[in-house]
């Protein structure tokens, strides 16, 4: 990441991640409670109002009492996007500062950590009369047509993207059809395209929390799938289906968890096959999210091999924010 520096160096700011069922939220409150930090959730699920349990939101007693940035802010029926996350997170870090505080960002979106920290390629603006035609497509042969149709103009993107998967299917052969040049080489364009980040958060300090043994964290997903159904998560993605304006498209709804249990209330599986299929699409996720991070570069890893250590990985976070602030 490059940046300007003036003569005092910019503060460091905490980036918290981690794989999903980690214990992220407890050591972010704890952070929040006790030493001065405000919270900037990064996570694409917790942006919408009504995706609570299923994604692991605070209570509202605790978001009345610690102030969470990026939290319900966005109505499930309009997609939320990087960009705009990138945005409302500089705009949060910078009202922070401003009132004495320092900016904590916590959560497992990798995609918008990495959007934050490198800037966005110039992507063509959203084309409805493109997309209602790709519909048209998708709609009469299938999402496999339009997989193929991308094969056609930007092999490399049919080959990253997976046919059922009609959000970034639907984006990419948009971007070919709107502007005659493929998803791939916009990317390829990016490193002369970067938004610089303002000097007052060109100092991102990132930390990642994992359990030692890849069994422990399956162990933690899987409990707490079930402590989700049983604080009535089906109910509340019930309330979701029911709404003539969410479909399965949606981004919100194809939310990890949220998609399985909507299929269920299609009618697509029985109860067990989607305790089965929501734990291992959670599983997948925190091994898309530990890929990542294997690649990032400056990262601090805390392993941790209990759930009650919260106490210690804070100190440990603390000890990382203190020697990164006097060098």
């Amino acid at each position: 990441m490059q940046h300007t520096k003036n003569s005092k160096s910019p503060p460091p700011i905490l980036c918290l991640t981690g794989p999903t069922a980690a214990g992220k939220t407890g050591i972010a409150l704890e952070l929040a409670c006790h030493h001065n930090y405000e919270i900037i959730s990064v996570d694409s699920a917790l942006v919408y109002k009504g995706l609570d349990i299923g994604s692991g939101k605070p209570d509202k007693q605790t978001l009345a009492e610690i102030p969470h940035h990026l939290v319900d802010i966005r109505d499930p029926a309009k997609p939320y996007s990087a960009a705009e996350f990138r945005e409302d997170a500089i705009k949060a870090a910078e009202q922070i500062l401003q009132a004495g505080k320092k900016p904590l960002l916590v959560g497992g979106t990798m995609l918008y950590y990495k959007v934050l920290r490198d800037g966005l390629a110039r992507m063509p603006a959203a084309n409805p009369e493109v997309r209602s035609q790709i519909l048209d497509l998708a709609n009469a042969q299938g999402w496999d047509a339009v997989h193929k149709r991308l094969q056609q103009v930007d092999p490399e993107s049919a080959a990253r993207i997976h046919p059922n998967d009609p959000q970034r299917l639907m984006r990419a052969l948009e971007v070919y059809e709107s502007s005659g040049k493929a998803l791939t080489e916009h990317h390829r364009d990016e490193n002369a395209q970067k938004n610089q980040l303002p000097d007052f958060m060109s100092n991102l300090v990132f930390i990642a929390v994992h359990p030692e043994q890849r069994s422990t964290l399956h162990t933690q997903i899987a409990e707490r799938f079930q402590q989700m159904l049983e604080a009535g998560f089906i109910d509340e993605v019930k309330v979701l289906f029911e709404r003539a304006d969410l479909s399965y498209d949606l981004p919100a709804i194809r939310s990890v968890g949220y998609r399985q249990v909507w299929e269920y209330l299609d009618g697509q599986y029985d109860y067990q096959t989607m305790i089965d299929k929501g734990v291992a699409a959670t599983r997948q996720l925190a091994k898309r999210q530990l890929t990542w991070l294997r690649s990032w570069p400056d990262l601090t890893r805390i392993e941790v091999e209990k759930e009650d250590e919260s106490e210690n990985i804070v100190k440990k976070c603390l000890k990382v924010h203190h020697q990164t602030s006097i060098k």
